[in-house]
């Protein structure tokens, strides 16, 4: 999954995220998500998130679902 629907996000997952400084190369960051932080249903970019280790950047792949 790419990770633009909300509903399809959720804590616990784990996923790449694409982080603010890195998305003119496309670099991919892995991790569990801890918050949400988008409020729409969906985003063009993908769903904002904060990171367990406190990283926030935008959901580019879904990895696991719960």
């Amino acid at each position: 999954m790419d990770g633009k629907k909300r509903s399809d996000v959720k804590p616990g997952l784990e996923v790449n995220v694409i982080l603010k400084q890195d998305q003119r190369t496309g670099k991919k960051t892995r991790g569990i998500v801890k918050d949400l932080l988008t409020n729409s249903a969906t985003h063009p970019h993908g769903i904002k998130v904060r990171l367990e280790d406190g990283q926030v950047g935008r959901v580019c792949e879904i990895l696991t679902s719960k």
